[in-house]
């Protein structure tokens, strides 16, 4: 999963003959003058498997074919590791970064703490809230300091907080290493409300502290919005990327079909806040120069059964923000700036819905709820026709488990990860994850044919494939599910020579089953580790139009288990056990 920046002192990559043929003591990672803010860090690499290798006069442990990732503590600044084999030397220097605050010399604000750092826009009356981190000559500025923002005619005392806890990385889940941490830094904040409209520009922090004073301006410009000229914006973007905050770090919603209009109230930098409280990037969006706030009535809602799917149409006035929920036998479906003046639905009996309800649920928002026959859900669609909401929910395929071929009419897509420039990660050889990715795929494809599968590649060779185009490629396609083939390797601070073994991954609800049943017959069957099962917000997870799971087989990271990732023969017996479990899924979710 991780792509590995590298290698740390050669400038090629490749096959484990080629490599040792070059060199016979071989370091793929960490990269030369690497850096990072982790307390430790691996080596990968190999060597002959006679003889030691030794990192700073420590012999380190090896697999049989010689490949080794020992884990070494990291002191802050720079650490210099000298990789040892017989005759040949291999120096690698790594520097460790603080993730505190950077404190200035004397008396000023740490680097980049004052907030806002970027320019925001709020409604009168909204709170305002600022924040810095203050520093003395010889020490952490106590609680006897004084610390203020001005803005506009307006002074805000800012005083000293109680400690709270720093959240690590999403990332950090990967390794166990999740928990918070609680640092002894005394942040100043403070809030307030400001009712007159305009620009108030930027605030000025001010720290005095025994009787010396130093300011320093904020790099946020602070406006605030005239409620009778709210800005209104649509969406362009083919899938809006709506989140619960401004900026990437944030979760995604729903995501917001082309055409949604919505009222802007709040603006962080490049990030509008929308009037249902998502946000969203203003890239994606255009300004409608005078547009009033988007508001619309529901009256009837259409039906029809078409082929393999079921569609519903909500005529509305003007195309508003939605979002959907999946739960184990319902699909929700919420319209915001929406009043129900509904009074008749047309939904003749369906293969998949039971029956469609409906509530007013606050003043602006009215819920559809789908109620189905099945636990396992096949996928939808969400679009804007006009103004006409389009919601297409997808049967399931047909399936026959007496068939000699049971997979016979199934369209399954097979995603190999990475690829082109994209090598993933890397073994101790230098051998890429893009290309053992293909491989296992290749092996796959070949036997969910041999089983009547219609299987469906996002790539078949070294080639530079996006994630946008692997998603288009699933959209477009419509398989009944979506499997994406990757290898794994760790975050810095992971243990790379004890993590090993088979996990999956899922996002939509309608994909869980399928990542658990693969994950348990994987582990089960071929008798691996089980690194675990995780919802991810991966972009290979995220289509909706199918189930879709990405599989991470084993770590190129592990000496051992790399042994067994480039063998033959276990890729073989990788890709039947992969579609044997496939088929064994069909099965169970057609009962």
């Amino acid at each position: 999963m991780k792509k590995l920046l590298g290698l740390a002192v050669f400038s090629f990559i490749c096959t484990p003959s080629i490599a040792l043929a070059q060199s016979s003591l071989l370091v793929v990672y960490p990269p030369a003058n690497h850096q990072t803010s982790t307390e430790k860090i691996f080596f990968i690499g190999t060597a002959p498997a006679t003889g030691q290798v030794l990192i700073n006069g420590k012999p380190v442990k090896r697999s049989k074919a010689g490949h080794f990732a020992p884990s070494f503590p990291l002191q802050l600044g720079e650490n210099v590791f000298k990789i040892r084999y017989q005759n040949q030397e291999r120096e690698i220097k790594v520097n460790r970064i603080s993730t505190q605050p950077e404190l200035p010399q004397g008396l000023g604000f740490a680097k980049d703490s004052l907030t806002p750092a970027a320019d925001i826009t709020r409604l009168p009356g909204e709170l305002i809230c600022f924040g810095a981190i203050a520093k003395r000559s010889v020490g952490i500025a106590p609680p006897q300091a004084n610390v203020s923002v001005k803005l506009a005619n307006q002074t805000v005392n800012l005083l000293p907080q109680p400690l709270t806890a720093e959240l690590p990385a999403n990332s950090s889940i990967l390794t166990g290493r999740n928990q918070a941490a609680i640092y002894n830094i005394t942040k100043y904040q403070g809030c307030t409300t400001i009712t007159n409209t305009g620009d108030l520009g930027q605030p000025q922090f001010s720290l005095t502290l025994n009787g010396q004073t130093t300011t320093e301006t904020g790099k946020g410009k602070i406006q605030i919005f005239a409620p009778v000229q709210l800005p209104v914006v649509e969406v362009i973007a083919a899938s809006g990327v709506a989140r619960t905050g401004p900026s990437t770090d944030y979760s995604r919603l729903t995501p917001l079909p082309q055409g949604t209009r919505a009222t802007v109230t709040g603006t962080e930098g490049d990030w509008l806040r929308l009037d249902y409280g998502a946000w969203i990037n203003s890239k994606e969006t255009k300004i409608l120069p005078g547009a009033v706030p988007p508001q619309t009535v529901i009256r009837s809602v259409g039906y029809r059964q078409l082929a393999r799917e079921t569609e519903i149409r909500f005529p509305l006035q003007m195309a508003v923000p939605v979002s959907v929920e999946q739960g184990n036998n319902s699909l929700a479906l919420t319209l915001y700036n929406t009043i129900a003046q509904t009074d008749t639905i047309r939904l003749d009996d369906d293969s998949l819905i039971s029956r469609l309800d409906w509530q007013q649920v606050t003043p602006q928002q009215v819920k559809y709820t789908f109620n189905l026959k099945k636990l396992q859900q096949w996928g939808y669609n969400l679009k804007y026709d006009n103004t006409t909401l389009v919601l297409t929910l997808r049967h399931a395929p047909n399936i026959d488990s007496r068939k000699s071929l049971p997979l016979s009419g199934i369209k399954i897509l097979l995603d190999p990860g990475h690829g082109g420039k994209e090598s993933g990660a890397t073994g101790p050889t230098g051998y890429p994850e893009k290309d053992v990715n293909l491989v296992v795929s290749k092996l796959l494809r070949d036997e969910l044919v041999k089983r009547g599968a219609k299987v469906v590649m996002t790539r078949e060779d070294d080639r530079d494939v996006s994630l946008v185009e692997r998603q288009e490629i699933i959209n477009k396609e419509e398989p009944a599910i979506a499997v994406s083939i990757h290898h794994n390797s760790l975050p810095d601070n992971g243990d790379a020579e004890k993590t090993k073994g088979f996990g999956t991954f899922w996002y939509h609800p309608q994909s869980h089953s399928l990542a658990v049943f693969l994950q348990n017959y994987v582990v089960k069957n071929l008798r691996k580790p089980a690194y675990g099962v995780f919802w991810n917000n991966l972009a290979l997870t995220r289509p909706h139009a199918a189930p879709a799971v990405l599989l991470e087989l084993g770590f190129m990271s592990n000496p051992d288990e790399f042994e067994e990732i480039v063998n033959p023969q276990a890729q073989k017996k990788m890709a039947n056990t992969l579609a044997d479990g496939i088929t064994e899924w069909f099965k169970v979710v057609k009962e």
